[in-house]
């Protein structure tokens, strides 16, 4: 539930759908069971096709994904990013489904590891486990209470829009370096693994010496 646009339904019919988690060796096997993976059609010596998504597995599951896709887009962070980027090449439908795979793939990630969203807003949790708590029958605070406070102060809102802006416009910084050096060359995003280039792009290194230094 730290991750954005997933509240507790989202999570208890994805948590129900993937049962343990070790029974997914890789985020590649979690999303093929989720039936988000597109199908891929070749004939012969012909370069393999990618269409639409093979829609196996739990549609359950695969529907509130992309219901929380819808939500996590219109909220600043990575995932916002992510999404315009597919938005501007394929559309709102092909990036709706393709930010819901990225759901299912931090999914994966944080079950295995036992951690949160890096790039959780904690005032935005708190609010969803409140809900749940009223949900389940808890009652309401009062105004003036000794507990945990549960909405954001303006200095905490403040802070946490300050954190998702940086996150958003390090993954737009991370493609534009990527577009720049371009997949073929073995040289920032698009390298092989353990081959890339140690040496910053003309980008890159002009960015590093303007840049100051992080409010964080």
């Amino acid at each position: 539930m730290s991750i954005p646009g997933v509240g507790a339904g989202v999570a208890v019919t994805l948590m129900a759908a993937i049962g343990e988690i070790s029974r997914f060796d890789s985020p590649r096997q979690l999303v093929a069971y989720l039936g988000l993976d597109p199908k891929v059609r070749q004939s012969g010596d012909e370069p393999a096709r990618h269409g639409r998504i093979s829609k196996r597995g739990n549609a359950q599951a695969r529907s509130v994904l992309v219901e929380a896709a819808w939500v996590a887009v219109r909220q600043p962070g990575p995932l916002h990013a992510f999404g315009e980027r597919i938005r501007a090449r394929k559309g709102s439908q092909v990036a709706a489904v393709a930010v819901a795979r990225k759901l299912a793939c931090l999914a994966w990630q944080l079950l295995t590891k036992g951690e949160d969203y890096a790039f959780a807003q904690p005032s935005r949790v708190r609010a969803k486990l409140r809900r749940v708590e009223l949900d389940a029958g808890a009652p309401p605070l009062r105004t003036r209470h000794g507990g945990q406070r549960v909405s954001a102060s303006a200095a905490e809102r403040d802070a946490e829009r300050e954190i998702v802006g940086q996150a958003e416009a390090s993954y737009q910084r991370l493609i534009a370096d990527w577009k720049a050096t371009g997949p073929a060359k073995n040289t920032g995003a698009g390298a092989t693994h353990g081959h890339a280039s140690t040496t910053p792009s003309k980008r890159q290194a002009t960015r590093q010496a303007q840049a100051q230094t992080p409010a964080l």
